[in-house]
Formats: structure tokens, C-alpha cells, sequence
């Protein structure tokens, strides 16, 4: 069955964890294509900062996605402000946590949870019915590679990631035969702040690492910008791609998940590996 064309650009749109990363990059290029954006995270200064660099309508709105109540009347002020039906409604917002299981902390792990799962729920509840009515456009949803493979010391974020995509998968089918669509984001190694703003108790790899030597060996091994993320997500959404894969990295855990779904951090840690060691390199050159 050939696929449905979505067009983006020109058309509203709704994201949320704008204030930096994929986010940000999203908003940037649908405002620069002529998107009317509605953008919203926690963070204000960072969500001001991105609004200041957007080159046409905006509605900005400081909102904790873990809100129900926060999310809904969001939609309702999006509602207000569209002259237009709204395309798409992007559920970004996410943070990370690392730490082995046996030394996880509860309230970090439910944190996690609540944003990353929790928040992606809420916002889909909230302008789903919006999108209903109008019989047209998307819900995008953010989960990760992390949501195709289980990884050590991301039990919390891995389960949330999965959780987004099983919900949805599931979401998807129920909109089998309407104007509305649900789609997975699978990214990979991303240069944002995610690293940096995670909680991290102690190295739990207990190789005695601080919080910025972890954050830049996650950034030594990132293979794709902000900016590239957001055009890759862009064009898979246009295409009407129910899954969108971001970044090489993305394709290859796919791909090990698929060949071998109990043995693939073997492959995973050798090319990690390589990747710090190639990172290495380049800052040394």
C-alpha cells in the first residue's frame, strides 16, 4: 500500500522539549519553512532562546509534560491559536538516568518515567482529540534506539523508550482507516545536553568517572546533530514512514537487533569502542 503524504512545512505544528536539542532543531526548520509553531518545555530561559531564533508565528508555553491537567489546557490554548489545522503534534520532551539496576534509585527511575512515558502519554491524550476532529495529521512520538535494545545501565530509560513505542504501535492501529497517523522515532547517539542533565548517582560502571567525563564520552560516540536529526525526522514524516530510524547508528542497532536479539552488545560494545577511540583521536589531533 503506497503511503500517505504529510506535509509539514507551512503547516502547524506542536512540539514539546523545544528549549534545546531535537527539539530545538525541529522548531528552527519548520519556522525557516514556514511552519507556524506552538513549542513548550520546563526549561523557560532555554525555551525563550529558541523562540528568539524562529522567524515566524510562535506560541511558547512553559509546561511540565508530567501535567495531565497542564498538557490539556496547553492543547486548548493551541486550539485558540491555530488558523489552521494543526499538522503535527511532536511529544520530544525527555531525560536520562544512569545507573546500574541493583543501584538504582526509585525516585530517579520514576522521574525518568514520568517524563519520558508519562509525558509522551499526556500529550497525546491531550491533542489527539483535536486532530480527530479535524481527520488529519500526526502524532510523533520520540522513543529511541534504546527502545529497539536493551542496554546496561539504562534499565529506567530503555523500559520508558520501549513503553513509547509499544504504545504507539498500538495507537497506530487504532487509527487504521482515519486522516490521523502515529509515528516511533528511533534516534541514536544525538549531540545533546541529555548526557549532561542526566542523574547519575556514581559511575556505574564504577570506574570512579565524573558526571562531565561520562557526558563526554557519550558525546565522543554521538554521529548526528540536532539539526540533521530534525531533518531526518522531518522527511520520514512527509513520506509517511510509520517508523523513522535517525542516524547510521540507529540502522545498525536495528539491524543487530533483528540478527541476533540476545547477543547483539557483543557487536555493540566492540564498535563503541571504536567510536571513543576515534573520538579520542580527533580531539588529540
Amino acid at each position: 500500500m503506497p503511503r500517505a503524504a504529510r506535509p509539514l512545512s507551512g503547516h502547524p505544528v506542536m512540539i514539546t522539549g523545544a528549549a534545546s536539542g531535537i527539539g530545538r532543531g525541529l522548531a528552527q526548520l519548520l519556522s525557516r519553512r514556514g511552519s507556524p509553531v506552538a513549542i513548550a518545555d520546563i526549561d523557560e530561559t532555554g525555551l525563550k532562546q529558541t523562540a528568539a531564533g524562529l522567524q515566524g508565528p510562535v506560541l511558547l508555553r512553559v509546561l511540565d509534560v508530567r501535567d495531565a491537567g497542564d498538557q490539556l489546557a496547553f492543547a486548548d490554548e493551541v486550539r485558540e491559536w491555530l488558523t489552521a489545522p494543526l499538522a503535527a503534534v511532536f511529544n520530544n520532551a525527555g531525560v536520562a538516568v544512569s545507573s546500574s539496576v541493583l543501584d538504582s534509585v526509585p525516585e530517579d527511575d520514576e522521574w525518568l518515567r514520568r517524563i519520558n512515558f508519562d509525558g509522551v502519554v499526556n500529550g497525546t491524550r491531550a491533542f489527539l482529540p483535536l486532530l480527530v476532529e479535524q481527520d488529519r495529521g500526526v502524532i510523533v512520538n520520540t522513543s529511541s534506539v534504546f527502545g529497539l535494545v536493551g542496554m546496561p545501565y539504562q534499565s529506567a530509560y530503555c523500559a520508558a523508550k520501549f513503553a513509547v513505542r509499544g504504545f504507539t504501535d498500538a495507537l497506530r492501529q487504532e487509527l487504521r482507516g482515519t486522516g490521523v497517523s502515529a509515528v516511533n522515532v528511533h534516534p541514536g547517539g544525538i549531540t545533546t545536553n541529555i548526557a549532561r542533565n542526566a542523574r547519575v548517582r556514581k559511575d556505574p560502571e564504577g570506574r570512579g568517572r565524573s558526571r562531565e567525563q561520562m557526558a563526554a564520552e557519550f558525546e565522543a560516540i554521538t554521529l548526528t546533530s540536532p539539526e540533521k536529526a530534525a531533518e531526518i525526522i522531518c522527511r520520514g514524516v512527509e513520506r509517511g514512514k510509520a517508523r523513522i530510524l535517525v542516524g547510521p547508528d540507529a540502522y545498525a542497532f536495528d539491524a543487530l537487533a533483528r540478527v541476533s536479539p540476545t547477543h547483539y552488545y557483543d557487536i555493540i560494545s566492540v564498535l563503541e569502542r571504536r567510536l571513543r577511540t576515534r573520538g579520542k583521536a580527533e580531539v588529540n589531533a
